[in-house]
């Protein structure tokens, strides 16, 4: 599977995402002749630049009709009509919708009569179906994203000032790992969290992937802090099925008994708890107790909490997120003398036979464990001789 990575460690707009996914490779000539189909009457101009040392490409999008105001319908009409391709059209529908949801529950208006203001505008209609239209011509199946850096401080709209993230910025990526870091100003824009809440499936680290080109999309200041850039990288996932940021929950405790503790792990696993250990420790005052150690899917990570605080004594967790790295695998089914067990398969060939198969074929029949293990395992590799 292709995947794309933004690297928004300077933001995201529109038009970065389009520089980038030029510069790592899609065919500008034909995204521009992409967006000739809206008759925006607008021109488009491809430019290489730097921002701090790094060559970066830098999208414009010059003229058009220029409208004060269109309702979404109106950009959701035009796109329809358009002879875009149909990945493109369903794509850039989907931005758009995000995108005047948010406006509507900003301003609190019925979605039909958001008006789009700068949103509305040729270029950003053109940046968002450019982006859409770069990532096709790529040939992305999944887009990831970094965490978001939004910037701070204030910026003029014709709202009036409003504090960075924009309203609507701040609703597209309710949900969504943000922080600011650099100048104060924005870094990521309506345009830019549209394309990230409404395209990428997740947000966290680099996922596992083999690098087959990069791009830098430079935004329009060239800061002295930093490379005012949006990076993509672009490559071919390397098979691992499972996510690779999960929660660590840890909590060390002193004044509970062993039962308590035990009967918490049971829960935890239950919950969803990627794993559980209990580590005995030596605590301040040279008091002996045990470290309570969760690892968890990013989205188990609340309830796992409230169930650590309602079934130990402790009084507070440290939460912190970790990089995790699993081998590609498969389950295949064996048949032994003493029923059927699942086998796990790794990509490089090594396997092991399901223990919880293996534990209930023993409780049944009686015969050991260890011995009902070996089975299972000759058996799998009888099946690939």
């Amino acid at each position: 599977m292709k995947i794309c990575y933004l690297d928004a460690f300077s933001g995201i707009s529109g038009d970065m995402t389009v520089g980038a996914l030029i510069d790592a490779g899609a065919d500008g000539a034909a995204i521009s002749r992409i967006l000739d189909g809206l008759g925006t009457g607008a021109t488009f101009r491809i430019e290489k630049t730097t921002r701090q040392g790094i060559a970066a490409s830098k999208f414009y999008v010059d003229g058009g009709a220029a409208k004060n105001h269109r309702h979404l319908r109106d950009i959701l009409d035009l796109i329809a009509k358009s002879g875009l391709p149909a990945r493109v059209k369903q794509n850039a529908a989907a931005v758009f919708q995000r995108l005047g949801e948010a406006e509507a529950k900003v301003h609190g208006v019925p979605l039909d009569k958001v008006h789009f203001h700068e949103v509305g505008a040729v270029d950003s209609i053109c940046d968002i179906v450019g982006a859409c239209a770069a990532f096709h011509l790529l040939g992305v199946e999944s887009i990831h994203s970094s965490p978001l850096n939004v910037g701070s401080g204030t910026i003029k709209t014709e709202h009036g000032v409003l504090p960075v993230p924009a309203p609507a910025t701040a609703e597209l990526l309710a949900g969504r790992p943000i922080y600011a870091r650099g100048p104060c100003v924005e870094l990521t824009t309506p345009t830019g969290a549209a394309i990230a809440a409404t395209l990428a499936a997740d947000f966290g680290p680099l996922p596992p992937m083999r690098i087959t080109a990069t791009g830098y999309g430079a935004g329009d200041k060239d800061f002295p802090e930093h490379a005012n850039v949006l990076r993509v990288l672009i490559g071919e996932s390397s098979g691992a099925e499972e996510a690779t940021t999960v929660a660590v929950l840890e909590a060390n405790i002193d004044d509970s008994s062993p039962q308590v503790l035990g009967y918490a792990m049971e829960r935890l696993l239950e919950a969803g708890a990627l794993d559980v250990t209990l580590e005995p420790v030596l605590m301040k005052k040279n008091r002996p107790g045990t470290l309570v150690r969760v690892i968890a899917k990013p989205e188990h990570r609340e309830t796992l909490a409230q169930l650590i605080f309602a079934e130990t004594t402790t009084l507070g967790l440290r939460i912190y997120s970790a990089e995790r790295r699993v081998k590609a695998r498969h389950i295949a089914e064996v048949e032994t003398t003493h029923g059927k067990v699942r086998i796990k398969i790794a990509e490089d060939g090594s396997f092991a036979p399901e223990y919880e198969d293996c534990r209930r074929i023993a409780r049944e029949t009686g015969v050991p464990l260890k011995q009902i293990l070996a089975e299972a395992s000759l058996a799998h590799l009888k099946n690939t001789r």
